[in-house]
């Protein structure tokens, strides 16, 4: 067993950055700000899933299920991993939880947990109704929930952990391309 265990970490990374974290942690705009700043295009897995199933997020929820939208972000992270042309990519906050996700993940390229407060994440997304798992009594309560079931998967995938919350913007993606270069990345 224990080298079944250890023959599932050995794997070649992909040259791909990878960001995940929770909803409103900053996955896309510090994605897309990176994406300028390292030259690489940026993409956003829910927005290729939008792309190939013609319809947003929230009505693939509603209309087939959150199974479906699962086995969907899978596809998606098969179709990164195997794409040899290095990208930023901006991964669903809940595609990390799935077990079959977490190698892909690993194989797909460097991966960067954007950590964030669940306060913080509520006071970014208290009025948007675009994100189906808050749409309920309790968006805070349901937030610490998902966060808490969450963080294993995030930090099992994680290569670099950035906090998020309270930063601005522009210093997250430069601590991002610090931790980058620390770790082997060659930035100019």
């Amino acid at each position: 067993m224990g080298d079944k265990h250890k023959k599932n970490r050995e794997y070649k990374k992909g040259p791909h950055l990878i960001l995940i974290g929770f909803m409103g942690s900053g996955k896309t705009s510090i994605g897309r700000g990176l994406s300028y700043k390292l030259q690489r295009a940026f993409c956003d897995t829910d927005k290729m899933i939008e792309a190939k199933e013609g319809m947003s997020v929230s009505d693939i929820f509603r209309t087939k299920g959150e199974s479906f939208f699962r086995m969907t972000e899978t596809e998606v992270l098969r179709s990164i991993r195997d794409d040899s042309s290095p990208k930023i990519y901006s991964l669903g906050g809940g595609t990390p939880v799935q077990l079959q996700n977490q190698p892909l993940i690993k194989m797909c390229g460097t991966v960067v947990y954007l950590r964030i407060t669940p306060e913080a994440v509520y006071e970014r997304l208290k009025g948007d109704t675009t994100r189906p798992l808050l749409q309920c009594e309790d968006p805070l309560g349901r937030i610490k929930s998902l966060m808490a079931q969450r963080l294993p998967a995030y930090e099992r995938c994680a290569d670099i952990i950035v906090d998020t919350g309270a930063t601005e913007r522009e210093d997250v993606m430069q601590d991002v391309i610090n931790r980058l270069r620390e770790s082997g990345w060659n930035i100019p």
